[in-house]
């Protein structure tokens, strides 16, 4: 399993294809196998990297230490350049977008183009962020079960197939407790980015599943018409996880944005 050590962290990620470097950052509290598809589906137009954000999935625990969105996109920008290139077609679904966000904010000379999935570029309210805390409380007491019980029911289509819930479930049992903890503080703590997507001047693709309870449509068409040129796809019959709820669909996007450019 291949590794490379960046800001003092051990990320695991996998590599298919050649071409062009894609950065593929996975949701809260996934890992990279939610993009076992699209690694398969375009590996021949990309070098499709698929990485385990720190703490998660393959990736070395993280300890104690508090993390921030930020944290997590500087690790990104380090392992592009780690894996030799200066740029990359960076995709973001639920929190890896806000990272994706990060990466624009912070380091956008290596963002060649954006995805932003399921998504938005908004702040936690109060309530929000309580909402948070307790999630992780309830997690500690309560463990990864429970956990994977409820977001299969926030985070799928409501005609959810098995096969999808029972990846989702997989990679949430399979993460690390304390991966969850922080991983609830970096997002209640990350900052109100809405003002950044004026400013994006990158190709874009901002994409919403139609049944996506958490992040409906109208968040994704907001985002699409403040970010100028941006294109917007809404995937039929998806919920908050596109790429493995309607895997083909959600590749097939990728794949028309990226032979756009």
């Amino acid at each position: 399993m291949p590794h490379l050590s960046v800001n003092n962290q051990s990320l695991h990620y996998i590599e298919r294809g050649e071409g062009p470097l894609a950065m593929l950052i996975h949701g809260y509290p996934l890992n990279h196998t939610m993009w076992l598809e699209q690694l398969a589906a375009l590996s021949d137009i990309r070098r499709v990297i698929a990485v385990d954000l720190r703490g998660f999935g393959h990736s070395a625990p993280t300890g104690a230490s508090p993390v921030s969105i930020d944290d997590y996109a500087a690790d990104v920008s380090e392992l592009v350049a780690a894996l030799g290139s200066k740029e990359a077609d960076i995709v973001g679904l639920s929190m890896g977008g806000y990272v994706a966000l990060a990466l624009w904010a912070n380091s956008p000379g290596i963002v060649r183009s954006l995805v932003l999935a399921n998504t938005n570029a908004g702040f936690d309210s109060d309530d929000g962020k309580a909402g948070r805390a307790a999630q992780a409380e309830d997690t500690v007491s309560q463990g990864r079960q429970a956990l994977a019980t409820k977001l299969q029911g926030a985070l799928l289509a409501p005609n959810r197939d098995i096969t999808a819930a029972a990846r989702l479930r997989t990679m949430v049992e399979g993460t690390r407790v304390e991966t969850i903890v922080a991983a609830l503080g970096a997002i209640a703590a990350r900052p109100d980015r809405t003002r950044l997507l004026a400013d994006i001047s990158v190709p874009t693709l901002v994409i919403s599943g139609e049944l996506d309870g958490l992040f409906p449509p109208e968040i994704g068409a907001a985002m699409a018409a403040a970010i100028p040129g941006s294109g917007y796809e809404v995937i039929a019959g998806a919920g908050h996880m596109p790429p493995i709820e309607t895997p083909d669909a959600f590749s097939g996007a990728l794949r028309t944005f990226w032979g756009s450019q």
